[in-house]
């Protein structure tokens, strides 16, 4: 069952929306890796404007992703593909259907 997730959305910076977009499809081999990580999705929204939908069963899974592959490996490509810091918002599920 999960009940928590993180909303994260972030801008490209101009000229770097399709790296961003390829640093998206292969961040899901790092969070493969990751048990407590029930759901993740990374998606556009806007030509410019990503974000990453992810979801857990409870608030240890969450936090430990918050340090994850993941996570980390955004941080030290931030200067080089975000306008601006990502917006991390956490959300509480109140209603899921996830794959078997």
């Amino acid at each position: 069952m999960v009940t928590v997730g993180l909303w994260v959305r972030f801008e490209a910076k101009p000229g770097r929306e399709h790296d961003l977009e390829l640093f998206l499809r292969g961040a899901t081999v790092l969070v493969e890796a990751e048990s407590a990580t029930l759901l993740w999705c990374g998606v556009r929204l806007s030509p410019t404007t990503f974000a990453i939908f992810d979801a857990f069963s409870n608030e240890a899974g969450r936090q430990e992703h918050l340090s994850g592959r993941v996570a980390a490996a955004l941080a030290e490509q931030a200067s080089t593909l975000l306008a601006g810091p990502p917006v991390i918002e956490p959300v509480d599920i109140l209603a899921a259907k996830l794959p078997c």
